[in-house]
């Protein structure tokens, strides 16, 4: 998500997870070749597992970003085949690429020749309201005949002449196109994504697919995450909020040092506490005071919150671990 999944916010939910795959924003491949990469790409070593979303149309280009990533110690390569943006279809880049299944299975084997790393795709099911189940498969068998084996499906078309906020709504879900797709290519790592709100709603989809992508609903509320470990991945510790608020103080220190604007940090920490008792007050400080000062203020209100009452736990959700470690 643009603007939003930089390396300050991945950070803060490597502190609720330690195991789930996370990825970075949509980077345009021309960016990290003609610009600053090392800027650009930085990331916290803690953020690993981490996938590098790239975006391009030149498989030249798009092989140089890639190698770029793979230098920087990225584990994943992710071609956006998704953003249905004015600025992304004047370009040539995103969602308006699956015009072209051809040409996406150049640029994907552009990627692969170039990196050793895993190289994955993050797509549509169509365009224009026009999509069928079988021209999703044909275009799936088409890509996957390049040796790349992962697919990140936001159930889904793609409506160009609509924004992207608009698409995330207007399109209806079709979750279910993504579940025959595992049947028909059982083979392949399918991963489905859109509209996916809780971790239940998740571990029903793991009972068919090899992952579920998260967005904006864990930037909504992080803590959505936090029962990712124990119930999909078998570990036992769950943070809780308090701690990884206190983690995100020192975080926050350090970047100061590097000087990193407070509020680059800060406004990701505003949904740390969403929907328990004086989450109101939390957001309303932070945005407030902007600073290291504002967060220790915080903190002190949440401090006292626990020492009283201690902080509320949300009841773990039904049901058991699903088989397939991917989320």
């Amino acid at each position: 998500m643009v603007g939003r999944t930089d390396r300050h916010f991945r950070f803060l939910i490597r502190q609720i997870t330690r195991k789930t795959r996370l990825y970075t924003e949509m980077v345009v491949d021309q960016s990290v070749v003609f610009g600053d990469a090392h800027r650009l790409l930085a990331f916290h070593p803690q953020e690993r597992p981490l996938a590098l979303q790239l975006a391009g149309s030149n498989p030249l280009t798009l092989a140089q970003a890639a190698r770029v990533g793979e230098t920087l110690g990225y584990d994943e390569i992710n071609l956006n085949l998704g953003c249905p943006s004015e600025k992304a279809q004047k370009a040539g880049f995103g969602a308006c690429l699956l015009r072209d299944p051809h040409r996406v299975a150049e640029l994907l084997l552009a990627l692969r020749e170039a990196v050793r790393l895993p190289v994955s795709v993050k797509m549509r099911l169509g365009l224009e309201g026009q999509e069928t189940y079988l021209g999703l498969a044909k275009t799936v068998e088409t890509f996957a005949k390049t040796g790349v084996g992962v697919y990140i499906l936001h159930a889904r078309s793609t409506l160009l002449s609509l924004s992207p906020r608009a698409n995330r709504k207007i399109p209806p879900l079709r979750h279910a196109w993504v579940h025959q797709l595992k049947r028909n290519f059982p083979w392949l790592t399918l991963i489905s994504n859109g509209g996916i709100q809780t971790l239940k709603e998740a571990l029903l989809h793991l009972e068919h697919l090899d992952g579920v992508m998260m967005g904006r609903a864990v930037y909504e509320d992080p803590f959505r995450l936090a029962e990712v470990d124990p119930h999909v991945f078998g570990l036992p510790h769950r943070p809780s909020r308090l701690e990884v608020a206190q983690r995100m103080r020192a975080y926050l220190e350090e970047e100061l040092l590097k000087g990193t604007p407070p509020w680059a940090v800060l406004r990701h920490l505003l949904n740390l506490f969403r929907g328990v008792p004086q989450g109101r007050s939390w957001r309303r400080l932070l945005s407030q005071g902007r600073s290291l000062e504002a967060l220790d203020q915080a903190l002190r209100l949440w401090t006292q919150k626990v020492e009283e009452g201690g902080e509320q736990k949300e009841p773990d959700p039904e049901g058991k671990p699903p088989p397939h470690p991917t989320f």
